[in-house]
């Protein structure tokens, strides 16, 4: 059963400067809502009853946003508007679910996962990477579907364009399962196009074995001085766990990058 998710938030979105200089990228608007809510939104249809949030201080913004209960009771009070109301409703319901804890420094994706390690109660959970939005069809969901299935962690892939495979982890694919599934056998992070095993990437969703927490206590630090967590994925696979690579049916969303956060608005608001 997979119930709890964790979304790392402590990065400093740089490629959306300037507006992160004074702006959490999470919060930023995409077609009128908080891009957080999308990835909140996609939890709770796929049965998630926990989201570990996993911030910094220079984040703390994020849990100000689910904290302003004395603002919306003071607004509702003055002024019983049903619109207000029904949002206060809605923050309410997503305050109750998520759960805080912090990387104070930016130390890389595995770093941030290894901080909730004793929150995790089941064998598996869920990663969702805020940056990457999926509409049209819930990509945690079927994820979900396929490991409970194979009883396997899975990831979310998608074809790339071999010109920017150093920006993703790539997949090496082993046996093919059925027409949007493969066994993996390797995974590299952010390789050159020289030395890229496919044009298969991994997109952010990860069902992920508790066991990794083993492997990220022992990672030295990798490409940029971060633990990253392709590096123990890897480590899983060679001792023979099995990782699927998940061709997802929804329209992938890059939300990181100035160009993609436009694009995301215009494209939701036509869906």
């Amino acid at each position: 059963m997979i119930k709890q998710a964790i979304i790392p938030l402590a990065g400093l979105g740089t490629r959306l400067l300037p507006l992160t200089s004074v702006f959490a990228k999470e919060l930023l608007p995409i077609n009128g809502k908080p891009g957080i809510e999308y990835i909140l939104d996609e939890c709770i249809e796929a049965g998630i009853k926990q989201v570990i949030f996993i911030i910094s201080q220079k984040k703390i913004m994020i849990k100000n946003y689910f904290y302003s209960d004395n603002f919306y009771k003071q607004i509702i009070k003055k002024k019983k508007d049903p619109k207000i109301i029904k949002e206060y409703k809605k923050i309410l319901r997503y305050k109750k679910m998520i759960k805080f804890v912090y990387q104070n420094k930016p130390r890389g994706t595995g770093d941030a996962v290894l901080k909730t390690k004793k929150y995790i109660k089941n064998n598996f959970f869920l990663m969702l990477l805020p940056d990457d939005l999926i509409i049209k069809n819930n990509c945690s969901k079927s994820m979900i579907d396929i490991h409970n299935r194979y009883k396997s962690s899975v990831m979310a892939s998608m074809n790339v364009n071999k010109k920017n495979v150093s920006r993703w982890g790539i997949y090496k694919l082993g046996k093919k399962l059925n027409k949007k599934n493969f066994l993996i056998k390797d995974v590299v992070e952010k390789p050159s196009i020289k030395h890229a095993p496919s044009n298969k990437a991994v997109i952010g969703r990860y069902i992920l074995p508790k066991k990794i927490f083993y492997k990220l206590d022992k990672l030295k630090p990798g490409k940029g001085g971060e633990i990253h967590i392709t590096d123990a994925i890897q480590a899983l696979i060679n001792e023979n766990n099995k990782f699927i690579a998940h061709n997802f049916s929804g329209k992938y969303l890059d939300c990181g990058s100035m160009n993609g956060y436009i694009k995301s608005g215009l494209e939701i608001s036509k869906s």
